[in-house]
């Protein structure tokens, strides 16, 4: 891109009536974003959809400064960028029609030939939901998936941390410019996440993170990923917004399910309870939905690593539905020499683990 045009983007980018859907529809339209400006205004009030109003900043100087002062701090700290036309824009988020005209990016960031997932929740996570995101991550690391986050407090550093202890390339999506961190306690894990991805956002070194960025930047989140995962979560909250508009996109959302009385689980429970998300107990769920246990190699490492964590008479349990297919519960208590008190609770241990499902007639069988 020219300097020019890189200057045209950025004014755009700076009127505040032209958002990324007009901007794209502008520049369609034009040819260009430096065609944008050369055109006269009564040509492109003739554009479906475009009014007075919205491009009454259109030749305003101090769109043509900012986008200046911008350009000088990006050049001055070797700040990348990638335009929504390039081929190292995110592919996912190019099928989004408000994906940002414009990304700014720093670190070592590479999404050819990676699964892509993001992972959000309440920045307030418990013991279970921390237990199950470590969980998650390294049981998918085999898999080599980029992990997208917002770099907040709670699952996002969990998940982010996470897939850099197993080497997992992750980005930060952030609700700010690149000249800083948020929150600050989380400047000790910027180097490493640069090492092993990077960070992303839409918004200028001036851009502070307020309350409406977050709400903006949770569309990039979901925008960029095949599928979008919620941990934990209260009634309300920034995740279920991300959920919301990855259903927007049609991209696969998954909710983990906890205890019915327990406060950041309402928002999973009901997210499933909804229909608006698939339940996830165990990274063979994500798996077997997105179609990636087509990868036969893959998805046995996969549960290997999971069979890992069971216990004997989990085990045993699990060999014999391996073998002899689906069994009733009776069938399974009597087979493996087991009490049936002992085999009911130990299945829904199992189940939640994720390495087994209960089908309709009472059956089991190993997944």
């Amino acid at each position: 891109m020219t300097t020019d045009e890189l200057i045209a983007v950025l004014r755009l980018q700076s009127i505040p009536n032209i958002g990324d859907v007009t901007a794209k529809k502008l520049i369609s339209h034009c040819g260009s974003a430096s065609a944008v400006f050369d055109d006269k205004l009564q040509n492109l009030l003739k554009i479906d959809g475009i009014g007075s109003f919205t491009i009454q900043g259109l030749k305003d100087s101090e769109h043509i400064e900012a986008a200046e002062d911008e350009l000088r701090y990006i050049r001055d700290n070797d700040i990348g960028y990638c335009y929504f036309t390039d081929v190292a824009y995110p592919k996912y988020l190019k099928h989004c029609v408000d994906g940002p005209l414009l990304l700014f990016k720093s670190g070592s960031i590479d999404f050819e030939n990676h699964k892509i997932i993001s992972i959000v929740g309440t920045r307030n996570i418990t013991s279970y939901g921390m237990a199950f995101c470590e969980r998650l991550v390294e049981d998918l690391a085999l898999l080599d998936p980029v992990i997208i986050s917002g770099f907040a407090y709670g699952v996002d550093i969990c998940a982010q941390k996470t897939a850099v202890k197993h080497g997992l390339q992750t980005i930060g999506c952030l609700a700010h410019g690149l000249n800083q961190t948020y929150p600050k306690v989380h400047s000790k894990y910027t180097a490493e996440v640069e090492k092993r991805g990077g960070f992303m956002t839409e918004f200028w070194s001036t851009s502070s993170p307020d309350r409406e960025n977050f709400l903006k930047r949770n569309r990039i989140i979901a925008g960029m990923s095949e599928a979008t995962i919620v941990i934990e979560s209260a009634e309300k909250g920034g995740s279920l917004v991300t959920a919301d508009i990855a259903n927007s996109y049609d991209r696969e959302v998954f909710a983990v399910p906890g205890r019915a009385h327990d406060k950041y689980s309402t928002g999973c429970n009901n997210l499933i309870k909804q229909q608006k998300a698939h339940m996830l107990t165990s990274a063979a769920d994500l798996i077997y939905l997105l179609g990636w246990e087509l990868e036969q190699k893959e998805t046995k490492a996969v549960q290997k690593q999971l069979f890992v964590e069971l216990d004997d008479v989990e085990k045993s349990i699990y060999m014999y539905l391996q073998k002899e297919g689906k069994q009733l519960l009776d069938s399974i208590a009597l087979d493996c020499q087991l009490p049936i008190f002992k085999v009911s609770s130990t299945l829904l241990n199992m189940e939640m683990k994720g390495v087994i499902r209960p089908l309709p007639g009472k059956l089991f069988e190993a997944i």
